[in-house]
C-alpha cells in the first residue's frame, strides 16, 4: 500500500494512549455521522507496543491518593472490564497494603472509593490487617503493615496481547496503523499556529488534526511543536516558582522471579489480587542478612504468564542526567543505561521474602534477563491531557499509561465536541493556576 500524503487525523505513537484513542474515535465519528475510522492514521517509528506499553507491568487499579486520578482510573477500569478477551484483561483486585504513616491517606482514598461506587474493603489495625493477609496466604509475615486497602475490581493485563487486542479492534474499524514512520516535524499554516501537515522520515502527511500520544518520546514532540521547556508553578505558599523544567525523567525498576506463577496461589487455590506494599520496616537481605535500607521502601508483584513467573518492581528512581542529554533510544530492555540490574533483584527479591515465606532463599531463581525502560515525567508527576496549537491534542503521559485505557476514550469524544469533566483538572494551565493535586507519602512518585 502506498505511503499516505494525507488523512483527516493523524495520531502519533501505536501504545496505549494512540491505540486507545485511535479506536474510540473511529466509533465516535461514525456514531456523529462525521466519517469514520477510515479517516484516521496512527503512525508510530518502530512498532505497536515497542515503548512503555509493549514492557508495562500491565497493572490496572484505582488506588491513587488524587481525588482526579482515582474518578478517571474508575472509568478506566469500566473500558477494561468492557472487553477482556480482547484486552487480555485478568480482573483479580488490587491490594494497597501499607504503614501506619500512610494509614489515614489510605482510609481517605477508601473512603473516596466509597463515595464514587468503586467496590474495596478497608481494613484497619495490625492484628487485623496481619489477620486478613493470612486469611488470604498463609505465609504472610510482612512487619509493620497497619492498614489494607482490597480493590475489587482491578487487576492486570498482559500487555503485549492487549495491546495488539486493540490495535485490531481499531483496524476493524478502518483505522490504518503505519509503523515504522518516525515523525521530524510539524508544518503550520492557513495564517494561524494549526498545524497542516506532519513531517516525516518518508514524507509529508497533510492533515486536519493531530493526537499526540508518544509516552517517553513526548519530550522531543513538545519541543517540535515549540512548547515552553520550562514553566512557572504557583505553590500551596502562594507564591509564583518559575523556569521549572517541563521534564524529568525517572527509571522505571521492573523485573521477573523466574517461579511457577502457580506459586502465589491464594489459600483457596484461586489466583491472587495485584500486591503492592509500601513499608517503613527495615529490609533486610534475603541473600546474606546484611540490611538493604531503612528508608522508605516500597514493591507491587503478581503472577504472570505472559512474563511465565512472579513480575513486579519497586519504586522508580530519578534519572540523574539533564532532560536534554537523557537518550529515550534505544529503548527500555534494548537500553545499557536503563535495564534493572543486580541491585534492584536483590531489593525485591528480599522484599518479596520479607512479605511472603514462599519466597525466602528464591533470588537465585529472578530472570537475569533485560528489564526497566524510562518514564518523561511532568512537574508533578502527573499528565497533561490538553489541546495546544489550535489542533494538537498532547496526551503527555509516560508514567501512568498503560492502566489509562479509557483516556483515550475520553479524548476522542473531546475531539468530537465533549469536553470531560474527567480530564479537566489535567490541563497544562493547572501549574500557572496553582491548581495542583495533592502529594502522599507513598515512596512512588505517582501514588
Amino acid at each position: 500500500m502506498a505511503f499516505p500524503t494525507s488523512s483527516k487525523y493523524v495520531i502519533v505513537g501505536a501504545g496505549i494512549h494512540g491505540l486507545s484513542t485511535a479506536y474510540h474515535l473511529a466509533l465516535e465519528l461514525k456514531s456523529k455521522g462525521a466519517g469514520d475510522g477510515s479517516d484516521i492514521l496512527v503512525v508510530d517509528k518502530t512498532s505497536i507496543a515497542a515503548g512503555a506499553s509493549g514492557i508495562a507491568c500491565g497493572v490496572v487499579r484505582n488506588n491513587y491518593f488524587q481525588p482526579a486520578m482515582r474518578e478517571l482510573m474508575a472509568h478506566s477500569v469500566k473500558v477494561w472490564e468492557s472487553d477482556p478477551e480482547a484486552y487480555s484483561y485478568h480482573p483479580v483486585g488490587y491490594m494497597q497494603i501499607s504503614p501506619e504513616i500512610m494509614r489515614e491517606g489510605v482510609s481517605t482514598i477508601a473512603a473516596q472509593q466509597k463515595d464514587i461506587g468503586y467496590e474495596s474493603v478497608f481494613i484497619e489495625g495490625a492484628d487485623e490487617s496481619a489477620k486478613y493477609m493470612r486469611g488470604l496466604f498463609d505465609d504472610w509475615q510482612a512487619e509493620g503493615i497497619t492498614s489494607v486497602l482490597h480493590e475489587k475490581p482491578g487487576g492486570y493485563s498482559n500487555n503485549t496481547r492487549a495491546m495488539y487486542g486493540l490495535a485490531g479492534k481499531a483496524e476493524s474499524e478502518g483505522v490504518r496503523i503505519l509503523t515504522g514512520v518516525t515523525v521530524q516535524g510539524f508544518e503550520r499554516g492557513n495564517g494561524s499556529g494549526a498545524i497542516t501537515a506532519v513531517v516525516t522520515d518518508r514524507g509529508v502527511i497533510e492533515c486536519d488534526y493531530v493526537v499526540l500520544g508518544a509516552g517517553p518520546w513526548v519530550k522531543s514532540l513538545w519541543e517540535m511543536l515549540e512548547l515552553p521547556r520550562a514553566v512557572s508553578i504557583k505553590g500551596s505558599d502562594g507564591e509564583m516558582h518559575h523556569d521549572i523544567p517541563m521534564w524529568i525523567f525517572w527509571s522505571l525498576q521492573e523485573g521477573t522471579l523466574g517461579v511457577d506463577p502457580k506459586m502465589q496461589r491464594t489459600n483457596d487455590g484461586e489466583m491472587p489480587p495485584v500486591i503492592h506494599v509500601d513499608s517503613d520496616a527495615p529490609l533486610i537481605s534475603d541473600v546474606d542478612g546484611s540490611v538493604i535500607t531503612e528508608e522508605m521502601w516500597g514493591i507491587y508483584y503478581k503472577p504472570d504468564f505472559h512474563f511465565n513467573g512472579i513480575q513486579g518492581g519497586a519504586a522508580p528512581f530519578k534519572v540523574p542526567t539533564e532532560p536534554d542529554k537523557v537518550a529515550v533510544d534505544p529503548y527500555g530492555p534494548d537500553s545499557p543505561d536503563f535495564v534493572v540490574g543486580a541491585e534492584f533483584a536483590h531489593m525485591w527479591c528480599s522484599a518479596l521474602a520479607h512479605c511472603q515465606k514462599r519466597f525466602e532463599g528464591q533470588t537465585p531463581k529472578y530472570k537475569d534477563e533485560p528489564s526497566g525502560g524510562i518514564g518523561a515525567f511532568t512537574p508533578d508527576s502527573f499528565p497533561v491531557f490538553d489541546v495546544f496549537c489550535e489542533n494538537c491534542y498532547v496526551i503527555a503521559d509516560s508514567n501512568h499509561g498503560y492502566k489509562m485505557l479509557g483516556v483515550g476514550k475520553l479524548v476522542a469524544e473531546e475531539i468530537a465536541g465533549t469536553t470531560s469533566a474527567l480530564l479537566e483538572p489535567f490541563r497544562f494551565s493547572r501549574y500557572e493556576q496553582g491548581k495542583l493535586h495533592p502529594v502522599s507519602n507513598s515512596p512512588f512518585p505517582w501514588s
